[in-house]
Order: structure tokens, then C-alpha cells, then sequence
């Protein structure tokens, strides 16, 4: 089967999983309702307005006011922005990182190999949050820090999986003829074997957009990630840190909650359907 026969077969599966459907239409809405936020809303998200401070939603404010008088829905369609776009970007980072140190490990194997395991052991024993909470305080929280923290910390997963298609790849016959006519191990790595592996780091990569945007909220809740006036989905919620806020005032955290939950199981939805779409052995 031709590659682009073997693409249109696993769009076909993909398309026929109706849950992985709706989670791309979702996903779809969102971006573009986030990247089109000035039509959809002409509130200043940053602007406060004490005299309009928490008030329930209505015609003027939809979704009703936070604290400062800032409207909420405003706040939402900007922040998707910086949640989306903090999860995209984190997972380029810690994606490059895993599968160049994974296809290094995998290919080459032995101290190398061996290396490069304990360094992914190292990091895989400390726990996200309290190793990523040191290296967002050391480095200032911002947007740009929440990604870089999230991408540095990130890639062993990957790497691993990377590694062990790389383990299973390394001896068939295209990459041995590659070997026989002089072919440089750069080339083998890139051209021959990454290829053939893509299926399984697409999946990984799609399901780690999820993992990416629950710890920008995490982050963020906590004071470490993004940060005021600069709105995101997970410091819109630091407000429920308020007893009054979280009791009487639900319209200014329970949407930006929903959101994140929206997004991570859409997420999810296209992440498994890829999975279903690519592994043949799920076909046979």
C-alpha cells in the first residue's frame, strides 16, 4: 500500500470513530473562537471596572464579572489563547527532546543507550509538580517560563517510547540495505527509521497537548505559572481560592473549569482515535 493510501485508510478509521470526530470539532471551536476573540467579544479582558465587580451575568456581561470588575467571558476567549497555545508549544519542546534522545538511544544502544535511561530514570523519579513549581520559581513565573518548565520536564515518556520502536526498527532489512550502500547514521536515524515510527509519537504528542494544559492550570492555580493581568484558564481559577468567591460566586470560576475539562477530554477523544486510526494490529 502507498503512503498516501495507507493516509487515506487511517483517515477513514479515524473518521468513522465518532468520539474522536467530536473532540476535533471541539478542539476546532476552540481554537478558532480563542484566535478570534475581538469578533466574538468587544470587552477589554485587562480593563478593570470596580463599579461592575462581580456582578452575576446579564445582558452586558455574559458571563458576568470577577473581582475587578473585568468581564469573564472576555477573560475566557483570550485566555484559551494562552492555555492552547502553552500546551502546543510545550509539547514541541519536550516532543524534540524525547524523540531525538529516544531515536539516539534506541539506534546507537549499549553506553549510550544505557546513558541516557538513567538520565530519563533521574527525572522520572522526582514528581512533576514539586520539581516543576522549583524550576518555575527559580525562573520567574510567566507565560514563556510555563512553557519552557513544562517542555524541559516533559520528554521521558516519549523518550522511552521513542526508544523502544527505535529497539524494534534498527534491524529490518531498509535499514540494513541503508547501512550496506554507506548511509550516514543521521540519515538512517531521520529518513528511514523516524518515518516509520511516526504513528505512535503523533498519538503521544496529541495526548501530551491534554497532560500540557492541566499543568499550565495547575501551575497557574498555584501562583507559578501565568500570570495577572494576563488571563489563562488556570488563573481565572485561582479566584476559587475565595470561600465567597467559591460559594456565591460560581460564574467567575465554574467556566473556565469547564473549559479546561472540555479541552483536555476533546483532546483526549482525538488522541485515542489516532491510536485506533494508525495501529494496525487493532485492524487485523
Amino acid at each position: 500500500m502507498s503512503e498516501s493510501g495507507g493516509v487515506l485508510v487511517a483517515w477513514r478509521r479515524f473518521r468513522a470513530n465518532r468520539r474522536a470526530m467530536l473532540g476535533l470539532y471541539v478542539l476546532f471551536a476552540l481554537i478558532l473562537a480563542s484566535a478570534c476573540a475581538p469578533l466574538f467579544t468587544h470587552h477589554d479582558p485587562d480593563l478593570p471596572d470596580i463599579r461592575q465587580a462581580e456582578q452575576p451575568p446579564s445582558r452586558e456581561h455574559w458571563l458576568g464579572t470577577d473581582e475587578l470588575g473585568r468581564d469573564v467571558y472576555a477573560r475566557l476567549l483570550y485566555g484559551g489563547r494562552v492555555s492552547l497555545t502553552v500546551g502546543l508549544v510545550a509539547v514541541s519542546i519536550y516532543m524534540a527532546i524525547g524523540v531525538v534522545l529516544g531515536a539516539v538511544a534506541g539506534y546507537y544502544g549499549g553506553a549510550v543507550d544505557s546513558a541516557i535511561m538513567r538520565l530519563t530514570d533521574v527525572v522520572m523519579i522526582v514528581p512533576f509538580f514539586p520539581l516543576a513549581l522549583t524550576m518555575a520559581a527559580a525562573l520567574r513565573p510567566s507565560v514563556y517560563n510555563t512553557m519552557l518548565v513544562i517542555g524541559l520536564l516533559g520528554w521521558t515518556g516519549v523518550c522511552r517510547l521513542v526508544r523502544g520502536e527505535f529497539l524494534t526498527l534498527r534491524s529490518r532489512e531498509y535499514v540494513e540495505a541503508a547501512r550496506a550502500i554507506g548511509a550516514r547514521d543521521g540519515r538512517i536515524i531521520f529518513r528511514h527509521i523516524l518515518p516509520n515510527a511516526l504513528g505512535p509519537i503523533l498519538v503521544a504528542a496529541t495526548l501530551g497537548v491534554g497532560s500540557a494544559i492541566l499543568s499550565e492550570a495547575g501551575l497557574s492555580f498555584l501562583g507559578f505559572g501565568v500570570q495577572q493581568p494576563t488571563p489563562s484558564w488556570g488563573n481565572m481559577l485561582a479566584a476559587a481560592l475565595s470561600l465567597k468567591v467559591l460559594l456565591r460566586e460560581p460564574w467567575i470560576w465554574l467556566p473556565p473549569g469547564l473549559l479546561i475539562f472540555v479541552a483536555v477530554l476533546a483532546v483526549n477523544f482525538v488522541g485515542e482515535g489516532l491510536r485506533e486510526a494508525l495501529d494496525p494490529r487493532l485492524h487485523r
